[in-house]
């Protein structure tokens, strides 16, 4: 894998480049300081990741990163901002991911390793290139990123803080209050404040909605009936969660929610249409799955939506993530699962109790 450090020594230090280079065994590490060499190196062969500082002395970043994007689209491209900062409108949708500086060499580590570990679960040039050439990918949710970022540095933060941080966005509060009152979440009770949402529904349920909330409103493709992409999300995060032991029940929420994330990509085939002979475009399942994967998001949470419709593809061969966002996609959108890959891994005798539960959440969205 070709990765390419573009800015000066503050930015990437020589330590760190080298450490890069000695970690990765199969990892061909270059770097240079200016963005017009870096478009030379670029013309000159493909890279796979290409890491670009907050500035560069001959071109704005974002100009960079749309370069690079036209002439090689499947580079995964990553920008690095400054400490305690959003990344520029600008960035935004030409960048596929965001790394705070100073760059933390644990945190540049994981990012390319997992970018690495993306290409080799979805091995599929095609896809890369047609993804990279969206002009606008939509961007990371980052409040939810900024949600998760605060829970994983201080596990004892409040219900108060949590609704805090969710208040800052006013349209994603508004719209997280009326998921927690929809016949799924609210138990007959209104919820009219944030804190009372943290409170009733919990840290892990209230996190889901706000992912569901961002997601749900990126700008997408025309036709795309978002409310029952929405709704279908939302009963299948009910069902994965109830078919998985603790341990990852977030895990299979979180994919079931996203799992249908593709749709609202240009460009990409409808899984649940019948395939019709030459069309080239990629399935909604693997294009949205390495949307996840440019996102940064748990490996576990990718594959399960990459292989959410045919779950036979999955490594894992136990019921796990991919398992249940399968049975929970399948029953929500009123599908039968598949029985010969359920009755392989195990889960063929509970499949009646998830309908039953399926179908109670059915009567419950009915009566509402």
């Amino acid at each position: 894998m070709r990765i390419l450090f573009v800015g000066d020594d503050t930015v990437f230090p020589a330590t760190l480049v080298e450490l890069v280079s000695e970690l990765g065994a199969d990892w061909e590490v270059e770097r240079c300081t200016e963005a017009g060499t870096a478009m030379a190196r670029v013309s000159a062969a493909p890279v796979d990741v290409i890491l670009v500082a907050p500035t560069l002395p001959d071109m704005p970043a974002a100009t960079l990163l749309g370069q690079v994007r036209t002439l090689r689209a499947e580079a995964s491209r990553v920008a690095v901002i400054d400490g305690g900062q959003n990344p520029p409108a600008r960035i935004i949708g030409l960048a596929h991911r965001f790394l705070p500086a100073p760059l933390a060499p644990e945190l540049l580590l994981e990012s390319i390793g997992s970018l690495e570990e993306l290409r080799e679960l979805l091995d599929n040039p095609e896809l890369r290139e047609r993804i990279g050439r969206v002009e606008q990918l939509p961007s990371p949710p980052q409040l939810y990123l900024r949600l998760m970022n605060a829970l994983e540095t201080d596990e004892h933060t409040s219900a108060a803080q949590i609704a805090q941080l969710v208040s800052g966005d006013p349209a994603i509060a508004a719209k997280v209050l009326q998921l927690c009152n929809s016949a799924y979440f609210s138990n007959g009770r209104t919820i009219t404040d944030l804190r009372a949402a943290v409170t009733r529904l919990g840290i892990a349920t209230l996190r889901d909605l706000v992912l569901a909330s961002e997601v749900f409103s990126l700008p997408g493709v025309a036709g795309v009936d978002r409310a029952a992409l929405q709704a279908r999300a939302l009963m299948a995060t009910r069902l994965a969660k109830r078919m998985l032991p603790e341990s990852s029940a977030e895990l299979g929420a979180t994919a079931a929610l996203l799992a249908d994330i593709g749709l609202l990509l240009p460009g990409v085939r409808d899984e649940r249409e019948p395939f019709v002979e030459g069309d080239t475009r990629p399935g909604h399942a693997e294009a949205g799955a390495y949307l996840l994967g440019l996102w940064g998001l748990p490996m576990p949470i990718i594959e399960a939506v990459a292989f959410h419709r045919t779950p036979a593809r999955s490594s894992t061969r136990s019921f796990w993530v991919t398992g249940a966002v399968h049975v929970a996609m399948a029953l929500a959108a009123g599908e039968e699962p598949d029985e010969a890959y359920l009755s392989r891994a195990g889960a063929l005798s509970r499949l009646g109790e998830w309908r039953d539960y399926a179908e109670s959440l059915n009567a419950t969205a009915m009566a509402a």
